[in-house]
């Protein structure tokens, strides 16, 4: 009688399964990588021994940052200052607008100098450990440890994403600043895309004839820049934006190097932000060239040096997209370094600029190209 009620409560009540151990690990690998953010797979790691083992053959990993800590040393800042002084007075560039990139440069090193300690490691050191999740998750007991050290212990990264918490460069509310570079052991190319200010489809009744900083508004679009660019600082403002992206690049560029190095099987590497300002990118060959020809650091900052560069720009005081946004005085420079052969930016080879950017933004770049281009030169720094 009391097997039977015991066989009754088994049938009634079956011993849980756990589905999980009923599938082979290629689909729990499969699971693993659509999930990719590092946090989430560090704390799978903890969930039982099958887990821990597989977690670090995941080969897409995604690193989302969550702080960006400054390290203000003077005596840094100081030598910062004296070397870009110095290669600054070096710059013999023959075009007139390279004045301006002398004069802005030196302002532009110092914030720059923050990214050099992207979380940094903090004073009190980890104990050692073989596995990926141990009490840093937990809010009691915080320490800051740099991308490297949390991906030390994936062994098969093919594809990584980082992802800092915001933009390094500051713009005035209401403007448009997004960039996008490509590196080897140094820049392959770069496009910037700013505007000074976008008015999206539902205001453009309102308030869309105010005067903007470099608009040129008032004067009639015949495709060239208009003379008061020149003179009411939207000349200026575009050699900033030029400059900081380029040291914005240059300084992510330089603190891959030891997540390259370690990391041998990656195919792609992309460094962004939240906010989409900027994103670095490096596919396959471009990795495989820094592991064999390594970087040139400028001794200015920790950042890559930026080679003597060509530049073409494109100008447009008021650029209405089709979905009805509109950017004013919209403003596009494609970059490349002066000893790659001329790349085209419309035709066959023209996508490099218009594919930098997601919608709508895109198309900005497409329209941009159409319109009268300016050449410029740019030494290295």
């Amino acid at each position: 009688m009391g097997s039977s009620k015991l066989d009754l409560r088994s049938t009634i009540y079956p011993e849980p399964v756990d589905h999980f151990d009923q599938l082979p690990d290629p689909v729990l690998l499969l699971i693993f990588n659509k999930i990719g953010d590092v946090k989430t797979l560090g704390r799978c790691c903890g969930v039982c021994s099958r887990f821990h083992s597989l977690v670090p053959q995941v080969d897409n990993v995604v690193v989302r940052v969550d702080c960006v800590i400054s390290d203000d040393d003077d005596a840094s800042s100081s030598s910062s200052s004296s070397s870009s002084s110095s290669a600054a007075s070096s710059d013999k560039s023959r075009h007139p607008i390279s004045s301006l990139f002398r004069l802005v440069f030196l302002g532009l090193v110092k914030p720059f100098q923050s990214l050099t300690q992207l979380i940094s490691i903090s004073s009190r050191r980890c104990t050692a450990s073989s596995s990926l999740v141990d009490d840093d998750f937990e809010q009691n007991s915080v320490t800051h440890h740099s991308p490297t050290q949390v991906l030390k212990n994936f062994d098969e990264i093919k594809l990584l994403r980082i992802e800092l918490p915001s933009g390094e460069l500051g713009i005035d509310e209401g403007a448009l600043l997004k960039w996008r570079a490509d590196f080897g052991s140094t820049l392959d190319n770069c496009v910037i895309l700013g505007a000074s200010s976008v008015i999206q489809p539902e205001q453009c009744g309102i308030g869309s004839n105010s005067n903007s900083l470099g608009d040129g508004n008032g004067e009639t679009d015949n495709g060239s820049i208009p003379e008061s660019f020149y003179t009411n600082g939207g000349l200026k403002l575009r050699v900033v934006w030029t400059i900081s992206s380029l040291i914005a690049a240059s300084a992510r560029h330089y603190l891959l190097q030891p997540i390259i190095a370690e990391h041998k099987k990656l195919e792609s590497l992309v460094l962004t932000d939240v906010d989409g300002q900027g994103v670095l990118c490096m596919n396959r060959e471009q990795l495989e060239e820094l592991r064999m020809k390594p970087l040139s650091a400028s001794s200015a900052s920790k950042r890559t040096m930026v080679p003597a560069l060509n530049m073409r720009l494109w100008y447009a005081p008021h650029l209405e997209l089709p979905d009805g946004t509109v950017l004013k005085g919209a403003t596009l420079v494609a970059i490349r370094p002066s000893e790659q052969p001329k790349k085209e930016v419309v035709g066959p080879d023209g996508n490099w600029v218009a594919a930098a950017f997601e919608e709508p933004y895109g198309t900005a770049a497409r329209m941009l190209v159409k319109r009268r281009t300016y050449c410029l030169e740019m030494n290295s720094f």
